[in-house]
């Protein structure tokens, strides 16, 4: 009879287990600029010739806890452009893309890969809009970065560390 009065307390007990465990919070507070530079070294002569551009580009990713559950994560790009004949630099493009995230309920590995893949996923397009932005505006022809693929990149962090932590092991037996 107990079970008529109560037809959900299946529903219940399993609503309270859940309780128990921390509730996944993930939220993108902002999103902003931490540093920027345009440099063109050899203007105006390198306008005076055929633009014959070799790009360089070097990507790198951090993140830091800055409170409680708040996360910073940048991305720091840098687009070095040199004459393809010459070798002269035609212009060096930076920025330091970062983000603040709130994440609650995610702990260990998968935090790790939230903050090293995830996010930085999240902020590539602003910092590839930004370059794109200061490379016209210092008078070249855009200049559009292919998408990257972060969680590749991640995994091979993973088994870079990986590797040199056996190899560290091999050395002390």
């Amino acid at each position: 009879m107990a079970e008529d009065n109560n037809p959900n307390s299946g529903a219940n007990g399993e609503a309270a287990g859940q309780q128990d465990k921390p509730q996944v919070q993930f939220a993108l507070q902002r999103i902003y600029v931490k540093d920027i530079s345009f440099e063109a070294p050899n203007s105006p002569a390198v306008f005076q010739q055929p633009f014959k551009p070799k790009v360089g580009l070097d990507l790198n990713t951090t993140h830091q806890k800055v409170g409680e559950d708040l996360y910073e994560v940048v991305i720091k790009v840098t687009a070095q452009v040199t004459h393809s004949e010459e070798g002269t630099t035609s212009f060096l493009a930076e920025i330091e893309q970062a983000g603040l995230f709130r994440i609650g309920g995610i702990e260990g590995a998968q935090l790790d890969h939230t903050l090293g893949a995830f996010c930085p996923n999240m902020l590539f397009p602003y910092a590839r809009e930004c370059i794109d932005n200061l490379v016209n505006r210092g008078g070249f022809p855009p200049l559009m970065l292919s998408p990257v693929n972060f969680e590749a990149i991640y995994a091979q962090k993973k088994q870079r560390e990986a590797q040199q932590q056996q190899q560290g092991e091999q050395a002390t037996q």
